[in-house]
């Protein structure tokens, strides 16, 4: 999940969008937070992301593990990620970022780091 523009009115009013967000930073911290040393610098992740439902089985067979060039952009996912792991995430400098079609063992993140 990509990070959503949030308004001063979500402080109080929480849209759908905001809720699923923080329950993904939730969920991410929950896993990694004793894992990942705090002076990171290079950090790499892998978002496998679940295709719709409405799709064939042809069409989901054909584009299984292959890029994923939808919404949400790469750039708001990282910083959903970086967001959810560190305070201050201007320590990572480096990493590689992938988006991909589930492979066929679910949707999830993996994520890498020196």
């Amino acid at each position: 999940m990509g990070k959503p523009r949030m308004t001063q009115k979500d402080k109080w009013a929480r849209r759908p969008v905001v809720l699923r967000y923080f329950k993904f930073k939730d969920d991410i911290n929950k896993y990694i937070k004793d894992i990942i040393p705090k002076d990171v610098y290079d950090l790499s992740w892998t978002a496998y992301i679940e295709m719709p439902k409405s799709w064939s089985k042809k069409k989901k067979n054909a584009l299984m593990g292959m890029r994923h060039r939808q919404k949400p952009d790469r750039d708001n996912v990282d910083k959903a990620i970086l967001d959810s792991i560190f305070k201050e995430d201007s320590i990572v400098s480096d990493g590689c970022l992938k988006k991909r079609w589930d492979d066929g063992e679910g949707p999830r993140i993996e994520i890498s780091w020196k």
